[in-house]
């Protein structure tokens, strides 16, 4: 009788410090994690290298107030990136000066950001 019950006390002890046992899953190590960029990062992004594209030489870029300042043959040129209300980003080109000198500007830079952004 004692040793039946010092055997099912051994399994009722052996079972409950199993039980206590936690397996912690570790982390992913590098390159399993992909941060994909934002809506407005892939947008910033896309202008900088679609004025580029287009021949526009950078002068000034703000990331922070989503400016980007540049000019082309004598046409100024502002680009601006922002988020709106409903999470979407959107992209303005404005073209300023003598455009007759370039009057494709426009046209090109739309192209290279749908290019740039995958929209082409």
């Amino acid at each position: 009788m004692y040793r039946i019950l010092r055997s099912a006390l051994l399994a009722a002890l052996t079972t409950s410090v199993l039980a206590a046992c936690v397996y912690y899953e570790s982390p992913p190590g590098p390159g399993q994690l992909s941060a994909s960029p934002s809506n407005f990062e892939r947008a910033w992004y896309g202008a900088l290298a679609a004025a580029q594209d287009a021949g526009i030489t950078l002068s000034s870029q703000d990331q922070a107030s989503g400016v980007i300042r540049g000019s082309r043959e004598g046409i100024a040129v502002t680009i601006q990136v922002w988020r709106q209300a409903d999470g979407s980003v959107r992209v303005q080109f404005d073209a300023k000066g003598p455009v007759e000198r370039d009057p494709d500007l426009s046209q090109r830079f739309s192209q290279a950001y749908d290019r740039r952004t995958g929209r082409y």
